[in-house]
């Protein structure tokens, strides 16, 4: 889409009612500062109620209806990894075992916009497979799809379990096993390498590939955050954004979080057609580890850029009660959808 296209797009957006993807991607764009609210959270009639008790509706930025969670749940993604079996190994080594489908399956971007997507165990983005440093990973992959697919992880492993080459696609309904030792450790993707790469990254074969150091890391609330974008008209070029698919999900459903709490986000940018992404959060800093394999922090900040393929680690904590954005400093992203809310609960004796 051009920029005439995009400028009708968004005065489509302001009008509720016009099609599929105006009532999708309508919303209100903030005038000014101040809180934001999302209207699922202490709503009265069409008045949206802060933490305070504040009317925030003329700053309500926000898509018009909501999108069911019966074929993802961006909630239940922020904190769920997929299942596995552990075998140990006649040398003391852990083998841990998944089962992982690549399935095409229509999903819903924004309210009424369904894209067809292509997908890991039926989901977009695919499951987080989650493991121990030196651990033996083994994966059972099952091609469920229409064309050829594969699994390719950032990381170490051996040629033949690379996943890129055009001998290593798996055809439809054909399987392959994937077995490799995890390392390093860190915050990593896997996504399909079957070409074209861009089309098969682009409807939805990726994921979260974590390799936890041995000990682990000190305690905090994890959460696992993936920006993505979609183009539903197929002109290689996204109309709509958002972290964990849904457009605008967490600002209609914020996250809560407790006064002071430290949050650990693994956080990725798989974005195609566009160069950079970038993730900035309301009234504090953070710490971000680039690819979380070292054990220090290269910045404290409050902002940072990733191109497709960049994934990191932020570590956070909310000194102050309240709602506070989180978006994309690509304003042009985050007024498509890349926008959501913390809700910061007080702790008791906060200044909450």
């Amino acid at each position: 889409m051009g920029e005439q296209g995009r400028k009708t797009l968004g005065m489509a957006m302001a009008i509720a009612g016009t099609g599929a993807l105006a009532a999708a991607v309508a919303f209100v764009l903030s005038t000014g500062g101040g809180a934001v609210a999302s209207t699922e959270h202490g709503m009265s009639g069409d008045m949206l109620v802060g933490l305070d008790g504040l009317d925030l509706t003329p700053y309500r930025n926000t898509t018009v209806g909501d999108v069911g969670t019966e074929r993802f749940d961006p909630d239940a993604y922020l904190t769920e990894e997929l299942e596995s079996t552990t075998e140990t190994l006649e040398d003391g080594t852990v083998l841990r075992i998944f089962e992982v489908e690549a399935v095409n399956k229509e999903i819903e971007i924004a309210p009424g916009v369904f894209f067809p997507a292509w997908t890991y165990n039926g989901q977009v983005p695919g499951p987080t497979l989650r493991a121990n440093e030196g651990e033996r990973i083994r994966i059972h992959f099952t091609n469920l799809g229409d064309r050829p697919h594969s699994m390719h992880f950032h990381g170490f492993h051996p040629f033949e379990m690379d996943g890129a080459m055009l001998k290593q696609q798996v055809p439809p309904n054909g399987t392959f096993v994937y077995e490799f030792e995890a390392d390093p450790v860190g915050v990593h993707l896997y996504h399909c390498h079957a070409t074209p790469i861009t089309q098969h990254i682009h409807n939805g074969l990726y994921g979260l590939w974590i390799v936890d150091p041995k000990g682990g890391r000190p305690p905090a609330r994890e959460l696992y955050m993936m920006m993505n974008g979609f183009d539903p008209n197929f002109d290689e070029e996204n109309e709509i954004y958002a972290v964990n698919t849904v457009a605008f999900h967490y600002a209609r459903h914020p996250i809560e979080v407790r006064q002071n709490e430290l949050i650990r986000i693994y956080l990725a940018n798989i974005t195609e057609f566009d160069l950079i992404n970038s993730f900035h959060v309301h009234a504090t800093f953070f710490d971000y580890y680039p690819t979380g394999t070292q054990p220090e922090p290269r910045d404290y900040t409050d902002t940072i850029i990733q191109g497709q393929g960049e994934r990191g680690i932020v570590e956070v904590r909310f000194p102050h009660p309240g709602d506070f954005m989180f978006h994309a400093h690509k304003t042009e992203f985050a007024e498509r959808g890349w926008m959501g809310l913390f809700r910061v609960i007080p702790d008791e004796g906060g200044d909450g």
